[in-house]
């Protein structure tokens, strides 16, 4: 990999800008000047890199939780509204992307990464990788709300929900709370589902909690982020090619 190109993904600057300052000998590699922008750099076996005196750690994936505000989109870059990357203020990489997506005005954890393969495999279908929600919802829920979605809900032509988890927390005239557990994520899912239900109701505040076996930590106020611990990492790359398991646990 070319040198310009590693420093670039570790966030420090445009690649544009490194190419001059390597020229200007603002990059050391082990110690030694490098003021070649094209210098082969080996990610497998990473230099120890000093950026104007600054030390910086190269790593091939970065893996970041954050607990997600509302009013923020679930995107890399949108020109006209703020998004989840725009909120991680240190130097960052600048191959980062949300993985999946929660709506703009749902709150709670979303990972963020630059790691592709693992992406896949926490999104795609077959995978049924559950997801934990809070909810508060109008209306009283009852034990046939958590029946249906048990079996499965139909809202229209095009969302036919797999069976979830509806666990009831509270339940008022006017305000119920719950938990709900799916294992799929479609565009606008639990309010559809719950739209769905015979006495229709209507999602107040939706709140995602857990991914797989990632838990939002509470230390995390909305907007705030921290980087992966090596446990969280390792049990995500563990979720097997179908997690249908723990929607059972």
């Amino acid at each position: 990999m070319r040198l310009d190109r590693f420093l670039s993904e570790m966030g420090i600057s445009s690649r544009s800008e490194l190419k001059k300052e390597i020229r200007r000998g603002q990059v050391l590699l082990n110690g030694e000047e490098a003021r070649d922008p094209s210098l082969f750099v080996d990610p497998e076996n990473p230099p120890v890199v000093l950026y104007r005196g600054r030390e910086f750690h190269y790593e091939a994936f970065s893996y970041y939780m954050m607990n997600k505000p509302a009013g923020i989109l679930s995107a890399s870059r949108d020109k006209k509204q703020s998004t989840v990357l725009d909120l991680i203020q240190e130097d960052r990489r600048r191959d980062l992307f949300p993985v999946g997506r929660l709506d703009k005005d749902c709150e709670g954890l979303l990972l963020i990464s630059n790691d592709g393969p693992l992406s896949h495999r926490l999104l795609r279908p077959k995978s049924h990788v559950p997801k934990l929600y809070f909810v508060r919802v109008s209306g009283r829920l009852t034990e046939s709300d958590a029946e249906l979605f048990r079996r499965g809900l139909r809202y229209d032509e095009d969302l036919t929900a797999l069976p979830a988890e509806l666990t009831i927390l509270s339940a008022e005239d006017i305000i119920s709370e719950a938990c709900v557990r799916i294992t799929e994520g479609k565009f606008h899912q639990i309010k559809k589902m719950f739209l769905a239900l015979p006495k229709k109701k209507e999602v107040l505040f939706l709140k995602r909690i857990a991914l797989g076996p990632l838990r939002l930590d509470e230390a995390l106020k909305p907007g705030e982020y921290r980087k992966l611990k090596e446990a969280e990492i390792s049990a995500l790359k563990e979720i097997p090619s179908s997690a249908s398991e723990e929607m059972r646990r």
